[in-house]
């Protein structure tokens, strides 16, 4: 896998996060509008539900890649085909099973607890059906994610997302011009978007992968416990960060205000925003880390997973730096009157968020062998340590900000935690990481912070101030990215694919 094809593959997941962010900003306005207040609360409720079991298939997804890509890297195309064959049976099954639970006790829940006026029980309950339909379409969608991914087309996947987010506008736009209740018939049409999704996952995967085929099932009950071993410890490690931010945001809830509560989850939102840049590198570095060690290329392997740090960590540091310098007027423009805690909680999760982010090819490169049960004990027991401190901390009187604090800790030692787990699982070599990796991030925060901090408070408070530190901010972090935090080789490959893609676009103009 070229340095060129990764940096390809990150500005293709890079301009469908933009593209998506977009249309999915301007389908929540058109929704209100359609809906109204009530009935867009009451599809907030449902969908927020079942968006509880949301990180079933992108867990799944992330399990499945690994094998897949594993199998590449060995060149076994048997392995390969007997991968889809046992994950495809697995992913059914659970399917199935999830329709079951949903249907079952999910909505026995619904039904007797969630808040739903009289007049609109009934489509409500419609609505949650045809939302549960559609996570399952999600599920059976997930393999095939996972195989476009480990193939390593990004541009495929970028391609199909968009037409996601672009249909699921379409359903948005309909509404207004339909007869019947809203609601069901929004149900309706996100069903719809999901299956043509769906399908054409599976299209695309059955023409252009070999191993994507249904004619003969190839079975495999080694690789089946491999997968299950596997799939159980990352659910396990998943489920032990969802189970540390709801609880701390319910020991909030116990103990502050609802505006408290209130500047944690837009703290969280916006964090969570600036995140998917690294995330979308780290997708792209994902099959060549595993490929690499499959085939036995170490060498090629370790340059991966340390360059992917600086770069995870370099893409949302360019954003997150002038956020967390201008975050009050960023916060005032777009909330208009954001609750008071929102600023210091906000720029405590950006950096509880950078810290992670520098460890995000740490963590894909602890999945290559498949042993994930000391990886994601370890790390869950951290996790867990989260909420045990932040309870300790918060029961002694001190602030909600305390709870950011004990996370910003946590993520420090849960970095040195991931190295030294990974060194036994890899032998990645710990001082030639930190020569090679920590040095440059270092000097890229202080060559750029410091810059960026003199215009902040030099200049007086207002808009063009804002512009202007933004824009000293975005020009220093990249400038001090370029020439000190990657190494000559990485830059050549960046200026060879801007400028060929400056060229791409010169010819289409």
């Amino acid at each position: 896998m070229s340095n060129n094809k990764i940096l390809k593959n990150t500005l293709a997941l890079y301009t469908r996060q933009i593209i998506i962010v977009l249309i999915s900003l301007y389908t929540v306005r058109v929704v209100l509008n359609a809906l109204g207040i009530q009935n867009y609360g009451i599809y907030s409720v449902i969908a927020g539900f079942v968006a509880l079991l949301a990180f079933l298939p992108g867990t799944m997804a992330s399990a499945t890649q690994r094998f897949f890509s594993f199998a590449m890297g060995q060149k076994d195309n048997l392995k390969l085909k007997q991968t889809f064959s046992v994950n495809w049976i697995m992913y059914a099954g659970i399917a199935i099973l999830a329709l079951i639970v949903l249907y079952t006790v999910g909505l026995w829940f619904v039904t007797e607890h969630l808040k739903i006026p009289d007049d609109r029980y009934e489509a409500a309950i419609s609505l949650y059906k045809m939302v549960v339909i559609s996570f399952v379409f999600s599920i059976f969608s997930s393999p095939f994610i996972a195989i476009i991914i480990a193939h390593e087309d990004m541009h495929l996947f970028a391609f199909i997302s968009v037409v996601d987010a672009i249909l699921k506008l379409s359903a948005a736009l309909l509404l207004n011009h339909v007869q019947g209740d809203v609601l069901e018939v929004y149900g309706m049409f996100l069903l719809t978007t999901a299956a043509v999704t769906t399908s054409i996952y599976i299209i695309v995967c059955l023409k252009k992968y070999s191993e994507c085929q249904f004619q003969k099932l190839y079975w495999n009950k080694i690789l089946f416990k491999e997968i299950v071993g596997f799939t159980g410890w990352t659910l396990m490690g998943q489920l032990s960060t969802v189970f540390r931010n709801q609880a701390v945001t319910v020991l909030i809830n116990q103990l502050f205000n609802p505006a408290t509560v209130a500047a944690r989850t837009i703290a969280l939102t916006v964090s969570g925003q600036v995140m998917v840049f690294s995330n979308n590198l780290n997708t792209g570095l994902y099959p060549p880390i595993i490929k690499s060690y499959a085939s036995d290329q170490k060498t090629e392997m370790l340059s991966l997973i340390s360059n992917g740090s600086k770069l995870t960590f370099f893409l949302m540091w360019v954003f997150a730096l002038p956020m967390i310098l201008e975050m009050n007027t960023i916060l005032s423009i777009w909330l208009k009157t954001p609750p008071p805690e929102a600023l210091l909680f906000t720029q405590l999760a950006l950096i509880e968020s950078l810290i992670l982010s520098i460890s995000l090819p740490i963590a894909t490169a602890a999945r290559a062998p498949g042993k994930m049960k000391l990886y994601e004990l370890s790390l869950g027991s951290i996790q867990i340590l989260i909420f045990i401190f932040s309870w300790i901390l918060l029961k002694l009187g001190y602030s909600a900000a305390s709870v950011f604090v004990v996370a910003i800790v946590a993520n420090i030692i849960m970095f040195q935690v991931r190295l030294v787990i990974v060194n036994k699982l890899i032998e990645l070599p710990l001082a030639p990481y930190y020569k090679i990796v920590l040095i440059p991030v270092i000097l890229v925060i202080l060559l750029s912070a410091l810059p960026s901090m003199a215009t902040h408070y030099l200049l007086p408070d207002g808009l063009f101030s804002t512009a202007i530190v933004i824009v000293v901010s975005m020009v220093s972090a990249t400038t001090s990215m370029y020439f000190i935090g990657l190494d000559k080789n990485w830059r050549i490959k960046v200026k060879q694919v801007f400028i060929s893609r400056l060229l791409k676009f010169g010819k289409k103009r």
